[in-house]
């Protein structure tokens, strides 16, 4: 392996570069983006169902082969 030092990457920007993208705290790439939560609720809400539902659904289908 060589010893020289890459230029891709973050951690081969220049320090105050790296302060910059970090400051932004995940948010670099722009745009509107929905938290995790508000992922799982929206999976909640078109899931029709609870998990435990869900669940007594799928062994009542595994009965019938």
């Amino acid at each position: 392996m060589s010893n020289e030092k890459s230029n891709r990457g973050f951690a081969s920007m220049d320090e105050s570069k790296q302060r910059k993208i970090a400051s932004k705290g995940g948010k670099a790439g722009g745009g509107d983006h929905a938290t995790h939560e508000q992922h799982v609720e929206a999976g909640r809400q078109s899931s029709g169902g609870t998990h435990e539902q869900h669940v007594k659904a799928g062994q009542q289908s595994h009965k019938n082969t």
